[in-house]
């Protein structure tokens, strides 16, 4: 036998909420699957407290089953059903998940009372359940009462076929009546408002048709039937038909026998295309969101990262050639400036190296001259090189701070800090004639002979000898001279000598250090710009392989993104089938269902 179409849609609903695990629908449409296999047609009863609820059941029953009045506010719902003989009981839940509800047989009249009065005490009361011998009941049908604030959890639970809403003739549905109306249509469609209290309200035929607006206005399939319990109860006591037709109970009855329970199919049809609309719907929610937000990507924060790194990779990129030239230009200023200072501290010396030997005999202190000379070619030597070296770590600090500033290993370990020994030489003492007893004698005689002769040729004059006293005294006097001129000369050739050796020294030596020093600054300008290239590559190969990393990151989630985009859209559209073929099982207005964007 082929199953009909309602049950198709429910079965596919339920593998839907399987696909999606979720177990609380598939639990909960299950029990609806099998109460609407299920022959018994179950008419929820509800309404607010005061409206007259559980007094309509009774009026409706003709039986007293229902507590009613101050003290009879249902707690725990009552199920009345078909019976050969009245019976009731209560059900309680039991001790443990595992133990079956228990059932304690108690007297139909006073059943619901008791089990109200259980249940605020705090008893462990499920329902009630009676059966009675009614003809109303006799072809499946059970009634059931619910406690005001349980109403939707009623209708859920029981799996209602149809709803009876217990509304007084005294005013219009109000907005929280209205409400519940709306939570109830999502879980049964099919809706009966009973007006009652209509022998109180001269005017309910205006609230009645008020009423019919306000359900129509709001997309209810709702019918509505005027009924008076009190004139339903007295017409039973007396017999009166009359009185029976006009408390309308008989326009209810008709409807419960022949409008429900002659077209069982179709409240089937109803329940489930209400019950599937609804789950899909909560299938649909989540969905949705999870689809926008596949549309607005959470990794904001890596795309951020990965623009800074390529950012980053782009101001290295340039900032190269900029430290390059600023280390170069850098250098040059500096061999420059280390130039201009040994060439002052070395013309320093020979100011007085020139100064010394104006009055200082080279012959008598060229040792201790030349300890002096080298001791200050050291120390020239030495402060030149400390303040190379000095400088060039203030320039490498300078540009280490430009090209990696948050890296402490960016400078080379050392530097070299000692002079070259080669740059200060031995020095010769320049080769000077001695000037000896010999030569004084020779110089002596050179310079005497002419005063000899001319003295000796004045004194002839006079007719003396040409060798006499006076020219002897004169030619003495002329050789002393010639010896100390002679020793003046000598002793200025020595100085000129001494200061032409120091010059020719303190020059070599500004070669020979000049040359080292530049050979030390090419030599450390080498080492800082390889390091400093060496720790920009790093920092390059270190910032692709961190964006690289990043936009893998990014990828794989926009992949994954885009994968779930896509299946949630077959999701959603194999759900949006499922509920149009759900709402054509009864045909009713319902809002178009908003599709996700492609």
């Amino acid at each position: 036998m082929m199953a009909p179409p309602w049950l198709e849609v429910l079965d596919d609903t339920v593998r839907a909420c399987t696909t999606h695990r979720r177990p609380d629908l598939v639990e909960r449409l299950r029990e609806r699957r099998t109460r609407l296999l299920d022959p018994k047609l179950r008419v929820v009863v509800v309404g607010e407290s005061g409206q007259g609820k559980s007094q309509l059941i009774n009026a409706l029953l003709n039986a007293p089953v229902c507590a009613v009045g101050d003290d009879g506010t249902t707690a725990v719902p009552a199920v009345i059903q078909h019976a050969e003989s009245p019976t009731a009981a209560m059900i309680t839940r039991g001790q443990t998940a595992i133990e079956s509800p228990s059932h304690a047989p108690v007297p139909v009249e006073s059943v619901t009372a008791e089990a109200n009065r259980e249940a605020r005490s705090g008893a462990a009361i499920v329902r009630a359940e009676i059966g009675l011998p009614r003809a109303l009941l006799a072809n499946g049908l059970a009634l059931v009462d619910t406690p005001a604030p349980a109403a939707i959890e009623a209708v859920d639970s029981m799996g209602a076929d149809a709803v009876v809403m217990a509304s007084d003739a005294t005013s219009e549905l109000s907005p929280t009546e209205l409400r519940l109306l709306e939570q109830i249509a999502r879980l049964c469609p099919t809706i009966i408002l009973a007006l009652t209290k209509i022998d109180l309200v001269p005017g309910w035929r205006t609230v009645a048709e008020r009423n019919r607006a306000k359900l129509h206005e709001c997309g209810f399939l709702a019918t509505v039937i005027p009924v008076s319990a009190t004139l339903r109860l007295a017409a039973a006591r007396t017999g009166d038909k009359s009185l029976n037709a006009e408390s309308g109970f008989g326009d209810l009855v008709r409807f419960l026998h022949h409008d429900l329970l002659g077209q069982a199919e179709q409240l089937a049809r109803r329940s489930v295309a209400a019950t599937a609309t609804q789950t899909v719907d909560d299938l649909l929610g989540p969905l949705q969101q999870e689809f926008a937000s596949t549309q607005e990507p959470d990794n904001g924060d890596a795309v951020t990262r990965w623009h800074a790194e390529g950012q980053r990779l782009e101001r290295l990129q340039r900032d190269a050639g900029r430290w390059q030239t600023l280390l170069s230009d850098e250098v040059s200023d500096l061999l420059s400036d280390v130039e201009f200072d040994l060439r002052d501290r070395t013309r320093r010396i020979l100011v007085e190296v020139d100064d010394y030997f104006d009055v200082a005999d080279p012959q008598r202190t060229w040792d201790e001259f030349e300890a002096w000379l080298r001791e200050n070619l050291t120390a020239v030597a030495k402060t030149n090189s400390e303040w190379l070296l000095d400088r060039y770590e203030w320039i490498a600090r300078k540009i280490a701070r430009q090209v990696a500033p948050h890296r402490s290993d960016a400078l080379p370990d050392s530097l070299p800090r000692e002079a070259p020994a080669e740059a200060i030489g031995d020095m010769r003492m320049p080769k000077v004639e001695r000037f000896g007893v010999g030569q004084k004698l020779f110089v002596g005689l050179r310079g005497s002979y002419s005063g000899v002769l001319m003295f000796g040729l004045a004194t002839s004059i006079a007719g003396m000898y040409l060798i006499n006293p006076i020219s002897l005294g004169a030619g003495a006097a002329f050789g002393a001279k010639s010896v100390l001129e002679e020793r003046g000369n000598r002793l200025k050739r020595r100085q000129a000598a001494a200061k032409t050796a120091a010059h020719r020294y303190v020059d070599d030596f500004f070669l020979t250090y000049g040359k080292h020093s530049k050979d030390i600054a090419r030599q450390i300008h080498r080492t800082l710009r390889d390091r400093l290239t060496a720790v920009a590559e790093e920092l390059r190969g270190e910032i692709t392989a961190s964006a690289k990393s990043i936009k893998r990151v990014i990828d794989e989630d926009t992949v994954r993104r885009t994968a779930r985009a896509n299946q949630i859209r077959r999701d959603v559209d194999e759900l949006s089938l499922l509920r149009r073929r759900a709402q054509a099982l009864a045909p009713r207005p319902e809002p178009a269902l908003r599709r996700l964007p492609a």
